[in-house]
């Protein structure tokens, strides 16, 4: 692996993420925050504990995987959206680089934005609400691989789309209504038997899920197959940018 080049990617794209900091960093935070007040202590001091945690500390996993989600897909498909937008993509392709070694650097650089918003996100909302994480391996396992799938999934819908609107579209109309209906707020057994049914076909609901076990032990799935949808997933972006690569699909037009 030519990883001089990965490092150059890598190196690049995230000197473009910290010379925005207040919009990529400040501006999530800000609104999880205020979240946090919102649901956590206003609402949250009013309901009951969900499966014996405090409602403010129960939706600090789903809130973080609204976050990390967003901004995985943001980043790695502006990332790879700009490169084709002004044309500099061409030398990333006519460089001595496998389709490997680019996605690496791109999506290894988007991946890792999103895992330090999480991580950030996670300690301000120690501000606010007490918790715990029983299992912090997994944690940090279930953060990284949700981080990395859905930047493989940005990286899909940068290459996808040919104006900014559509760069918007995915994220804002399917992925954000997604992650609000995948229980992020709630646990789906509130739900009725028939909704509960539904809910499972919504994918983020196995990655809320999954998460919120390994702080408080606590999953409307089985890990097992939180863990095994998300490989799944996350495989399945692979093959797709395989294809993208191998077809030259909007990367050579």
């Amino acid at each position: 692996m030519n990883l001089y080049a990965v490092r150059a990617l890598y190196k690049f794209e995230l000197s473009r993420w910290f010379r925005t900091l207040s919009q990529s960093i400040l501006a999530p935070v800000i609104s999880t925050s205020l979240y946090f007040v919102v649901f956590g202590s206003a609402i949250g001091s009013r309901m009951s504990a969900v499966g014996g945690v405090s409602y403010g500390a129960f939706i600090v996993p789903g809130l973080m995987m609204l976050a990390v989600l967003t901004e995985s897909l943001s980043n790695a498909a502006f990332g790879i959206f700009m490169p084709k937008w002004n044309g500099t993509i061409y030398e990333v392709l006519s460089a001595p680089i496998s389709w490997v070694e680019a996605v690496v650097g791109y999506v290894g650089a988007a991946a890792t934005k999103s895992v330090i918003l999480g991580l950030i996100i996670l300690a301000t909302a120690r501000l606010f609400v007490p918790f715990e994480i029983l299992h912090p391996v997994w944690m940090i396992s279930f953060l990284i691989l949700t981080a990395v799938s859905f930047s493989l999934f940005g990286f899909i819908i940068g290459v996808w789309a040919d104006n900014f609107e559509k760069l918007q579209v995915v994220p804002l109309l399917i992925i954000t209504p997604l992650t609000f209906l995948g229980g992020s707020f709630y646990s789906i057994n509130m739900l009725p038997p028939l909704w509960q049914k539904i809910t499972l076909f919504n994918p983020i609901v196995y990655l809320v899920s999954g998460f919120r076990w390994s702080f408080y032990g606590l999953s409307d799935v089985g890990v097992g197959i939180s863990l095994g949808i998300t490989l799944v997933f996350m495989l399945g972006c692979c093959a797709v940018i395989w294809w993208i690569f191998k077809t030259g699909y909007r990367l050579r037009a």
